[in-house]
């Protein structure tokens, strides 16, 4: 990579100070300041315990047994044939699992490949934004220019502005990269929206990414009622321009192990394929036995819902915590996170909040600005909010919401 491509990266990623050097991400540095005070860390996503025994048991199994070599390319048979029928079960999607599914490193990687085999320099790839961090890294790594679309506070939650979503979209639209159930925000896009995009994906001859990795991490609302997930793909004329992407790691408990697939037809998966095994070739040949137990035990897919639920009763609990705190609350219907305005609190700037609150209340996060293009209209609405997460075990969120008591809203500051 060029100096100048890799400048490209680190200015996309906000790693490129003013002063020319690299500097560290704001996750390692709010998890460093967590470890240096004690304070709680709600900023990484990551659970605090692991997921089904009995899928650990698989990947001991698969270790002991000699699973320890490269796998195939594209995935070991069984998983592949697993993730195909998980797609077929769940939304009526067919995919052959020897040609269109490929098992990647993650869905990191899956979105990696897919971005850097599907779009170059005078292509835009349009995402959501907020958005992941590592989508602007791996579209400024391609050398195509990064878009997006808002989503923006309404009474019911962040919705996409679909004419803004309309605007955004140019006859050099190669690419668009949807997350739902979107991190941060953890708003889970509506048929609706998913028209629109899928309608101005066709008018414009453009491919379609979806990132869904919290697919099955749906929570309940106030009437115990969880959001449908819908995948794109589903939607008439979609399936064969859409790419599929997914992962083990947060349906499972198991982050660690990166084991992710993307699905879609031949022709895009091969490109992807093209790519990702110039990438990591193959990875977790012990993990992906274990995966794709997970997929087809009917025990495990109990677990899963009983962990939705669990992650539902979490929410509330931080929620209502950083409400009680002063913040303004987005409650959000996936996901691990949730979004939460400091200007209550006096607070202008999410940032300046975050590497004041380990000292203020013993707490970590991460500030919006983390997801968004610096100066965009999405980064000035959303300038003073922070996201938290509450992935973690009841007793871990307890001792947050203990400590976040301490906080105060200042007299006369923004509501």
């Amino acid at each position: 990579m060029t100096d100048a491509r890799w400048q490209a990266v680190a200015r996309a990623t906000g790693l490129l100070g003013a002063d020319g050097v690299p500097r560290a991400t704001v996750f390692a540095e709010m998890s460093a300041l967590a470890a240096r005070t004690g304070a709680v860390n709600l900023g990484q996503g990551f659970p605090d315990v692991d997921g089904p025994t009995s899928v650990a048991q698989a990947a001991a199994d698969a270790i002991l047994g000699g699973a320890n070599q490269y796998p195939p390319g594209p995935g070991i048979p069984v998983l592949r044939q697993a993730v195909a029928a998980h797609q077929l079960a769940h939304y009526g999607l067919r995919w052959d699992p020897d040609t269109e599914v490929l098992v990647t490193a993650g869905a990191t990687e899956a979105l990696a490949a897919a971005v850097l085999a599907l779009a170059g320099p005078g292509d835009e790839v349009l995402t959501l934004e907020p958005f992941y961090d590592s989508y602007a890294a791996v579209i400024a790594m391609a050398g195509a220019t990064h878009t997006t679309a808002p989503l923006r506070v309404a009474p019911e939650g962040f919705r996409l502005d679909l004419d803004a979503l309309a605007a955004a979209f140019t006859d050099r639209t190669r690419l668009v990269l949807v997350n739902t159930p979107h991190n941060p925000t953890g708003t889970v896009l509506t048929t609706t929206e998913l028209e629109a995009i899928a309608r101005l994906a066709q008018e414009h001859d453009a491919i379609v990414l979806t990132d869904e990795v919290y697919e099955h991490l749906l929570l309940r609302d106030d009437t115990g009622a969880r959001p449908a997930h819908v995948p794109i793909a589903t939607l008439p004329g979609m399936a064969d321009r859409t790419l599929s992407v997914s992962s083990a790691g947060k349906t499972f408990s198991f982050t660690g192990w990166k084991i992710g697939w993307v699905t879609g037809p031949e022709r895009l998966v091969t490109a992807v394929r093209t790519v990702k095994q110039f990438l990591t070739y193959v990875s977790g040949a012990p993990f992906q036995p274990a995966v794709a137990f997970a997929l087809t035990e009917p025990s495990v897919a109990v677990w899963v819902d009983e962990l939705a639920d669990s992650l539902s009763r979490r929410r509330d609990l931080l929620c209502d915590g950083l409400i009680a705190a002063g913040f303004t609350v987005v409650r959000p219907q996936g996901t691990y996170f949730v979004l939460a305005d400091a200007a209550p609190l006096g607070y202008s700037d999410g940032a300046e909040l975050c590497r004041d609150l380990p000292a203020l209340a013993g707490v970590v996060g991460v500030p919006v600005s983390a997801f968004t293009h610096a100066g965009s209209d999405v980064d000035r609405a959303l300038r003073s909010w922070v996201r938290f997460t509450f992935v973690k075990r009841e007793d871990v969120l307890d001792e947050a919401v203990r400590r976040l008591r301490g906080l105060r809203p200042t007299p006369g500051a923004q509501a």
